[in-house]
């Protein structure tokens, strides 16, 4: 079960901040990826559908590296969405300390490019990715994207 909180205040009606934590387990990233694209319908978050398809991509990639890779230090994940007037940005935490690396192109493995799809993701949207460590010892992975597509920004 999924149980998401909201923080702080709302300058527009979608503004704001929402977390929830799941299980470092393989179910938990169908669910990570539905709760984020429904948090966005409820909340009528105004963001482009190809910002929300790299978005949920997103979640994707991150829940799934921090149970394939944290779990055993990490059976609790924790994932937070953010919007903002003109952004959206999603966090995954873990209690791991490995801080990941984006893996070059290598067609000879069938993973672990993860964190490059992410990356390209968010830059090919005008975003920014980040890896810090937290106060605890782990690390969170954070996207930040537009809410309207690179193409639309300039316009």
């Amino acid at each position: 079960m999924v149980t998401i909180e909201r923080e702080g205040g709302d300058p527009l009606p979608y503004e704001g901040v929402w977390r929830f934590t799941a299980p470092a387990v393989d179910a938990s990233v169908p669910q990570a990826r539905h709760a984020v694209r429904d948090l966005l319908l409820r909340q009528g978050v105004p963001v482009a559908d190809e910002v929300v398809q790299g978005l949920l991509l997103i979640v994707s990639e991150l829940v799934t590296n921090a149970v394939r890779h944290a779990a055993l230090l990490s059976p609790v994940l924790g994932v937070e969405v953010a919007v903002g007037a003109e952004w959206i940005r999603v966090s995954v935490e873990d209690s791991h300390p490995y801080r990941p690396t984006a893996l070059e192109t290598d067609h000879a493995r069938t993973g672990g490019r993860g964190l490059l799809l992410v990356r390209e993701i968010t830059r090919e949207a005008g975003g920014t990715c980040e890896t810090e460590h937290t106060v605890t010892g782990g690390k969170v992975i954070r996207a930040t994207l537009p809410l309207k597509p690179a193409s639309e920004q300039h316009t």
